[in-house]
């Protein structure tokens, strides 16, 4: 189903990102990823050749416009094509997070910029391959905490709104294309993130490896015509749709 297909995914070193690259490395698919610690990017890079997968592995802060293009670029070069998008690389700012009332604004700033913008400048370079090519699938990873405002989230959960806006924009724009962009919540996992954002954490969490079936789904031709929609991974593990 995703054999050859190659599929760009940003933030792999760890957490759900790691989690879709060995994934998608077992589908047989061709892989492009990137993040910005070389050493650990390395190790994964070993861990999805091991598993039978091309990659290419790109040291990138893709939060910056030059990252970015080099990124896809790169990919590209390598490849002919871009067939998927899955924009996951994000930060979550001061741990534990301060209340709006109290949140640097420095750190604010950062992560709402990184979070909202990352997106932004990846598919904005690969959509003008994927419209030649007349198909492509943009997958951006949101957050429950980007749907509704909980008290602690701070600029986390605002910057995830900003990709759900982004998402649903994008996506009408495209609506007249064979190019589609959703999103998927992946819901609360057992990450170094989410230890960092819920440091006394007590009850159970989904591990990453499990909420990957709906970026399988949304990287198929079995999801051509869904566009502009948002998915919650663990709900769709539990529908099996």
């Amino acid at each position: 189903m995703l054999k050859n297909k190659v599929v760009m995914i940003t933030g792999v070193t760890q957490g759900l990102g790691k989690a879709l690259t060995l994934t998608f490395a077992k589908e047989g698919a061709k892989l492009a990823v990137c993040a910005r610690r070389e050493n650990v990017l390395a190790e994964v890079k070993r861990e999805a050749e091991a598993l039978g997968a091309e990659v290419l592995a790109i040291k990138a802060d893709v939060s910056l416009s030059r990252d970015a293009e080099k990124f896809v670029a790169l990919a590209v070069k390598e490849y002919g094509r871009i067939d998927v998008l899955i924009n996951n690389a994000s930060i979550l700012g001061p741990s534990p997070m301060p209340l709006l009332l109290d949140f640097p604004e420095e750190d604010f700033v950062e992560v709402i910029r990184v979070n909202s913008i990352s997106p932004f400048l990846v598919a904005r370079r690969v959509l003008p391959v994927m419209l030649k090519q007349n198909e492509g699938s943009i997958i951006n990873v949101t957050s429950e905490a980007g749907h509704i405002g909980y008290a602690g989230w701070g600029a986390y959960g605002i910057s995830k709104f900003a990709v759900e806006g982004l998402t649903e924009t994008w996506a009408d724009e495209l609506s007249d294309t064979n190019v589609r962009m959703n999103m998927v919540d992946p819901g609360e996992m057992n990450t170094e993130m989410h230890a960092l954002a819920v440091p006394d954490c007590d009850y159970e969490l989904a591990d990453p490896s499990d909420v990957v079936n709906v970026f399988l789904y949304l990287s198929s031709d079995d999801s051509r015509k869904i566009n502009g929609q948002r998915f919650q991974a663990q709900e769709f593990n539990q529908e099996g749709l």
